[in-house]
Order: C-alpha cells, then sequence, then structure tokens
C-alpha cells in the first residue's frame, strides 16, 4: 500500500483517480494500492464535497500554514492552482512568487521526501514565457533529488468525452533509479486498441432538459448577436465529438465567453450550459459522486477538477513502475543467499 499526500485536493477529482474502484461509462477502474493520509484545500466548500465522497479525513487550510515533516509517505501529489497559468486568464499575474505554488508542492517533497510526486497544470503552464515558469518549476523539482518525466495529455485520449488538455509532471527519486513512461491512451487514432474518442452525447441524457434555468436568455443571446468581437461568442459543441475543456465559469450567464454550450434549436437560436451531472460526467466522475453548496459551488469545483479517469491512468502506470521495482529489489535482496 502507497501512502499519499494530497495536496490541492479540491473536491478529490485526483484522488478518486489514485485510489480507483469506481465505474465511469461501463468502464471499471479498480481500485489501486493508495492510501491517503493527508489530503488539503483552501476551499472550503470543495472540501465538504470531498468529505461527502471520501472516508478519510481532509482538511480546510492554506497550504502555506502546514507542516509535512511529521508525514511518512511514498508520494506526494497536487494539481497546484492554475489561474496564474491560464492562457484564458487576462488578470493572471504569474511573476508573483505568491502565485506559483509549485513551491509549495516542493517544500512538502522536501519535508517527506516520498519514492515519486505527480504534478499536475494547465497547458499554459508548459508555454507561457517561453516555458519559464514551467523550467523553473522542474528546476526546484529536481534539486530536490528526482528525476522527472513530463507530457501533456488529451482526456479523450484516455475515454473521457473532453478534449482537455493538461501538463502532467512526475519524479521519482534519483536513488530508487526508476524511469517512468506515461500510459498509451487508450481511445483515438493514436491508441494502441484503435477504440473511437467517446463523444458528448454518451453523457448527455435529454438535449432538451425540462429546466428552464439551464436555457439562456434571448437577452444573452442578442448581446452575443450584437458584440463587435464576435470571437466572445460561446462556443456550440458537436454532440458527436468529444466536448471543449470545460472550466470554473459553468455557472455564467452570458454567452459572451469561449466556453462550450449546447444548441438546442438553431431555428430558435436555443442555446443551455450544461447541467451539474452533465459537467460532473464530462469530467469522468461516476454518478454517485456527489457536490456540496450551491449549484454554482458545485460547477466550480467540478471545472477546477483533475479528471479522475485521467488521474487513474497516471497512478495506475506509476504503482507499476514502483511494484517492478520492489519486485527487482527482493530479486537483488535474495540472490546471494541463493547463490550461497
Amino acid at each position: 500500500m502507497y501512502k499519499v499526500i494530497s495536496l490541492f485536493s479540491g473536491c478529490g477529482g485526483a484522488d478518486l483517480g489514485l485510489i480507483g474502484g469506481f465505474q465511469y461509462l461501463e468502464t471499471e477502474y479498480p481500485s489501486l494500492p493508495i492510501e491517503i493520509v493527508h489530503a488539503s484545500d483552501i476551499d472550503k466548500k470543495a472540501v465538504m464535497t470531498y468529505q461527502k465522497n471520501f472516508n478519510h479525513f481532509a482538511c480546510a487550510e492554506d497550504i502555506h500554514n502546514l507542516d509535512f515533516r511529521a508525514f511518512s509517505t511514498d508520494l506526494v501529489v497536487g494539481g497546484f492552482p492554475c489561474q496564474p497559468f491560464s492562457t484564458v486568464n487576462p488578470t493572471k499575474q504569474p511573476e508573483k512568487k505568491e502565485n506559483q505554488l509549485f513551491w509549495e508542492m516542493a517544500r512538502a517533497i522536501q519535508e517527506t521526501r516520498p519514492k515519486a510526486f505527480i504534478a499536475e497544470n494547465v497547458k499554459g503552464f508548459y508555454s507561457l514565457k517561453q516555458g519559464l515558469y514551467f523550467k523553473l518549476a522542474c528546476k526546484a523539482f529536481e534539486e530536490l533529488g528526482y528525476s522527472l518525466s513530463y507530457q501533456i495529455l488529451k482526456a479523450s485520449h484516455y475515454g473521457i468525452p473532453q478534449k482537455r488538455e493538461r501538463i502532467f509532471i512526475v519524479g521519482i527519486r534519483q536513488d530508487l533509479s526508476i524511469q517512468f513512461t506515461f500510459p498509451e491512451p487508450t481511445h483515438g487514432a493514436d491508441s494502441q486498441d484503435g477504440y473511437p474518442e467517446v463523444p458528448l452525447k454518451a453523457v448527455i441524457d435529454d438535449i432538451y432538459p425540462d429546466n428552464p434555468k439551464y436555457f439562456f436568455s434571448e437577452r444573452a443571446v442578442q448581446g452575443v448577436k450584437n458584440a463587435k468581437n464576435n470571437m466572445k461568442r460561446a462556443l456550440a459543441q458537436n454532440l458527436n465529438e468529444p466536448c471543449l475543456t470545460i472550466t470554473s465559469h459553468l455557472a455564467k450567464v452570458s454567452l459572451n465567453s469561449r466556453d462550450p454550450v449546447l444548441l438546442v434549436d438553431a431555428s430558435k437560436e436555443l442555446y443551455r450550459r450544461f447541467t451539474p451531472r452533465e459537467a460532473a460526467r464530462i469530467q469522468s466522475f461516476p454518478d454517485n459522486f456527489e457536490f456540496s453548496g450551491s449549484e454554482a459551488d458545485a460547477y466550480r469545483q467540478i471545472g477546477n477538477a483533475v479528471p479522475p479517469v485521467l488521474m487513474w491512468h497516471v497512478a495506475n502506470q506509476l504503482v507499476k513502475v514502483l511494484d517492478a521495482s520492489h519486485i527487482k529489489q527482493d530479486i537483488q535482496e535474495k540472490l546471494p543467499i541463493l547463490v550461497s
């Protein structure tokens, strides 16, 4: 059993993927040999959701106030807040060190010396300022004695109906002499088995739900039509393809953005947002995962989450690598006895 410290845990998308033992779109994601010994997030409402869905404790606390030196852990996992590095956030100030929370993740790694860590962030973290912040984070992790592997993973390549792209950094302590390789795609043209990408319609029960609150008003539609810059128009989705990336703005009342929406009736110019359950499914949460707070709270938690299925694939691969290392070490330790 691998002990894990989970940072920036949010509502628990990444941690559900780490633990496994859930079903999504009729596919089983088996339990992994992982025990979460610490989970925390600064968002109290997200932590309430976390507590509703997991048996272990999570604390609502600013990471700056946490001391990890008393923990014995094998893995540190965290999707540090991405807003400062997002390519769609006009107010980002990534140059401020207080916005570079990978330093706090590095501190947790330094204080606990785990076998490995998994860090996750938006694609923009990799490319912003010609990779300045990404390289800064990698240098900080490497100086702690970790060998890094990194890759941009696309959620739709792993059976999730969303074109979400995120950078994953996996670090393994150098003294273990282990090489990590990312899991091969399970869906799409480049997948080994050739499974097609999952379309958006797989998670939409009814294109025309009964509740009118999910529909955009005529005023919202006219506002977009009269806007000088049509590049701000919301993006109607093709139900036969994976959805564009959903964000924490899902509760918006305006169509004047770049968020994905559904076009229910073209002749009537009738658009609607995703329901919270649809949004959760797009992120690969199983239907038995419950959210606390208002619908706006749920939308924010869902949009900020790491897709559980995507994290499961990364964690499953890391467990295989670590398990293989333990087997090799056991053989080496017993070899002199066998020879004698």
